[in-house]
């Protein structure tokens, strides 16, 4: 059997989580490397080169137009999601898209048929999905360990980011929904499975910025259970999961930001007894690339892919509504 070449990524925007999470995790992953990056800043690019000593393009497009570059990861705010994804397909490279997917179904649904039609990978970097953790606990549930599981409450907020920061620019797409909300939604679909359906939601708004601030929303699924989230910008920082059983409960504090390393843990009680536990140690980021680099050569990985990321899409909208 022939080894497989090395897969090259281009980098399209000198984004914060480029820097720092992106590429130390490309350089943890086997058979992939980074080809370069591209961003309108040279400041940015600059520290790019000083750390990573990486060949800079001088545009996005340069990066579309290199041969030798397989996949590109788009770390760009929201609203250039649709545009930069929909020019890397038709440049026939994969696609390695930071959460939300666009910023509306209609769009996601294109790029997802657009993808299929050219054979090509198209993925939302939901990374805590991959942590080991997550499956722990989703073996507690199965387990019976806190019996017939009847309610998951997660939230994720933290406290008001720099001015400039485009999570408050509507026109970036910006909005706690886009943002953080999205991880809450994106867990209760993994806990609660195919059948979820959305209930309810509602969504707070900053005036002058004209983005939502803060947000709730209510899901559930052919089992019965209810999946409660919240989700905020301008708030204490929040990073938990809830689950109540008919016999007992776990919580746990990092489930969307556990870094490399750090040991999870999680509470579990039942009745007057409770426990303290340590979760696996992970690193999803690795975990997620990982996962996309199999997805060039699994088409079933690559239509569940697809698929998850269209419903994802669908019910972000259907909260925003």
């Amino acid at each position: 059997m022939m080894e497989r070449k090395m897969v090259r990524i281009g980098i399209l925007g000198a984004a914060d989580i480029a820097y720092n999470k992106f590429i130390p995790a490309l350089s943890q992953v086997d058979g992939a490397e980074c080809a370069g990056v591209a961003s309108c800043s040279k400041k940015k690019l600059e520290r790019f080169v000083e750390k990573y000593n990486l060949h800079v393009y001088s545009s996005y497009d340069e990066v579309l137009n290199d041969e030798s570059v397989e996949c590109v990861y788009i770390p760009l705010p929201p609203a250039f999601h649709y545009e930069w994804a929909k020019k890397a397909l038709l440049a026939g490279k994969h696609v390695f898209l930071e959460k939300p997917s666009t910023t509306s179904l209609k769009y996601t649904e294109e790029l997802v048929k657009l993808a299929e039609e050219r054979g090509l990978v198209i993925q939302e970097n939901y990374m805590f999905q991959y942590h080991d953790q997550l499956r722990k606990l989703k073996e507690f549930i199965a387990d019976g360990r806190i019996g017939q599981l009847r309610l998951v409450r997660t939230s994720f907020g933290f406290p008001r980011r720099p001015e400039g920061d485009f999570r408050y620019n509507k026109d970036l797409g910006g909005g706690t929904m886009m943002d953080n909300g999205g991880y809450t939604i994106k867990l209760i679909t993994e806990l609660l499975g195919d059948s979820t359906r959305y209930l309810s939601s509602r969504l707070d708004y900053d005036e002058e910025a004209g983005v939502d601030i803060f947000g709730t929303a209510e899901f559930t699924n052919a089992a019965g259970v209810i999946a409660q989230a919240a989700f905020g910008m301008d708030c204490q920082y929040q990073c938990s999961l809830e689950l109540w059983g008919s016999r007992g409960r776990i919580t746990t504090g990092r489930i969307y930001t556990a870094p490399a390393g750090y040991i999870p843990t999680a509470v579990i009680e039942t009745g007057s007894e409770s426990v303290t536990v340590e979760l696996p140690s992970d690193d999803h980021f690795v975990k997620s690339i990982s996962m996309f680099l199999k997805a060039l050569e699994d088409e079933n990985i690559r239509k569940n892919m697809a698929a998850a990321l269209v419903r994802q899409s669908a019910f972000v909208e259907e909260v925003r509504k």
